[in-house]
């Protein structure tokens, strides 16, 4: 989740006057829009796992113990990796479009392994707050890093060629559900990168892999090639029906897929015991790795909320459009302010402040066992965390525009 991810107003290079620049607004505006919606849902999930309860005690999305306002909190949460990706490809593409594909590339590869260092040295260090790094957790960040890499690559293909490597990583990587490379020796370790979680060691260092790459690379060669929608010189009508082609179509695919059982994920759904739990095991798709079920239901709103969402800003989507604009200064920020915070609301509730320095993710920690808050607590901490992070956000967002020759600021 960088600038060039998830900037594309850097990417498109905003025009400063008259009627084009306008029209490059508005659309700027949507995917603007669309990234800081996510990223404040996104920060619900991880407030959930540092202050409630139930978070030490049970999988939020396991039918047996959940109930329905812990599974949907957590399951709205689901749309923003699948979005933040997509939205990657697209901002690549812009950029693509204004610079040319070897600055980009150069840009891709350069940005992803910074990416790659930060999730390991500077992400894990906020999860755990350990300087020893027990364990490096690779999630999101990793995902996005490696993938902007092999985008970085992949972009010297014809758009036809990554489109269809893209449908057959989202659409085929479930094939490989069955597939298990036992040890701890190179090929186990490079099977838990591409498609299958868990933990594993380098000589002394131990690694959690939370998000293998296949599909994840997908999704950003989509987004990649969704971005010639988004070309200055496309037209919004045309832009706007495809876009609900694409997401109504995705939608009901995912219906009419996962009302199958027959593929897309490897957890079916079934009857439970009332309506509403059967809802909810409808939609309890997988997602490490995300499976074609977890990518149609998610990716197909979110493309139609965008064909929507194109036209001027009221007084609270021109605010929710900063977080969207600077989302990994958010996305750092407000893991250290979480956990901060968790350490003061363990020490309230009659733990240690030292139970808060992690060893692994941070429900997996037995000394957290019996810590923790209600549901409304969560959501209030989310709302703080929100309030504390506007104006922060708001004042980096300018510093960008206003210093925009400094190079690094890319990074961040």
């Amino acid at each position: 989740m960088t600038t060039l991810a998830m900037n594309p107003a850097l990417a498109a290079g905003e025009a400063t006057s008259g009627k084009v620049a306008a029209g490059k607004s508005r659309r700027i505006e949507s995917i603007d829009l669309l990234r800081g919606i996510v990223m404040l849902i996104m920060a619900i999930d991880h407030a959930r796992d540092y202050f409630h309860g139930s978070a030490y005690l049970f999988d939020p999305t396991d039918l047996t113990h959940t109930s329905g306002p812990i599974f949907f909190t957590r399951w709205i949460t689901h749309f923003c990796a699948p979005v933040f990706m997509l939205l990657a490809g697209v901002s690549a593409s812009l950029y693509g479009l204004k610079k040319g594909r070897s600055a980009l590339s150069f840009f891709l590869f350069t940005r992803g392994a910074w990416l790659v260092g930060a999730e390991l040295f500077i992400v894990t260090l906020g999860w755990t707050f350990n300087f020893l790094y027990p364990v490096f957790i690779l999630q999101v960040i990793w995902a996005f890093g490696i993938s902007m890499i092999t985008l970085s690559a992949l972009i010297f293909l014809d758009k036809k060629v990554i489109l269809f490597i893209g449908v057959v990583f989202v659409a085929g990587h479930n094939l490989l559900d069955a597939v298990h490379v036992p040890g701890q020796g190179a090929s186990s370790i490079l099977w838990l990168a591409l498609h299958e979680q868990g933990p594993f060691a380098i000589g002394p260092f131990s690694f959690f892999m939370g998000y293998p790459l296949l599909p994840w690379i997908g999704i950003i060669a989509l987004g990649y090639c969704f971005g010639e929608l988004y070309a200055p010189d496309h037209d919004p009508a045309k832009r706007k029906k495809t876009l609900l082609s694409l997401g109504l179509g995705a939608s009901v695919l995912f219906i009419l897929l996962r009302y199958s059982n027959v593929y897309g994920d490897h957890a079916k759904w079934s009857v439970q015991k009332n309506g509403f739990f059967t809802l909810m095991s409808f939609l309890n798709t997988t997602k490490y790795p995300p499976s074609l079920l977890y990518i149609l239901m998610t990716l197909g709103p979110a493309v139609l909320f965008l064909a929507f969402a194109e036209g001027p800003l009221n007084g609270l989507t021109r605010r929710i459009t900063v977080f969207g604009r600077v989302p990994m200064f958010f996305y750092l920020v407000h893991i250290f302010l979480l956990h901060a915070a968790a350490m003061v609301a363990a020490t309230i509730s009659g733990h240690r402040w030292s139970d808060m320095i992690l060893t692994g993710w941070v429900t997996s920690n037995p000394q957290l066992k019996g810590y923790g808050y209600g549901l409304i607590t969560v959501y209030l901490v989310w709302i703080v965390l929100i309030l504390l992070l506007y104006p922060l956000c708001k004042w980096y967002d300018n510093y960008k525009r206003t210093h925009a020759q400094q190079w690094w600021l890319s990074y961040l």
